[in-house]
């Protein structure tokens, strides 16, 4: 059984971009911002302590937790054909006291 290879650190400010796909606003994720948290889209291969360091490093905020989750891809119909929604992975990060990220904004 082969060991997983070990991403390279080369082009860090260039990953912390491709860390963070989007940012998630919905009704939910808009609650989720007065108990100090963002939501994000990120890659299906991207870590936890991946997701941290792109947040901390774009925004210039503490990170004090990173919760995952995946949503796999339904398959549904469209005009009678069929075809299979994409699997997302989205990041919850909760911020540190006093620390905020206004996400409709730029960076």
């Amino acid at each position: 059984m082969k060991k997983p290879q070990k991403k390279s650190t080369a082009g860090g400010a260039e990953r912390h971009f491709d860390t963070l796909v989007a940012p998630v606003i919905t009704e939910k994720s808009t609650l989720a911002s007065e108990h100090n948290q963002v939501v994000f889209r990120v890659p299906l291969d991207a870590t936890k302590p991946e997701i941290a360091e792109a947040v901390e490093a774009l925004f210039k905020v503490k990170v004090k937790a990173v919760n995952t989750l995946r949503n796999k891809g339904k398959n549904k119909q469209f005009q009678g054909r069929p075809y299979t929604r994409s699997t997302v992975k989205k990041a919850v990060v909760t911020l540190e006291e006093g620390h905020s990220i206004d996400v409709t904004g730029r960076i």
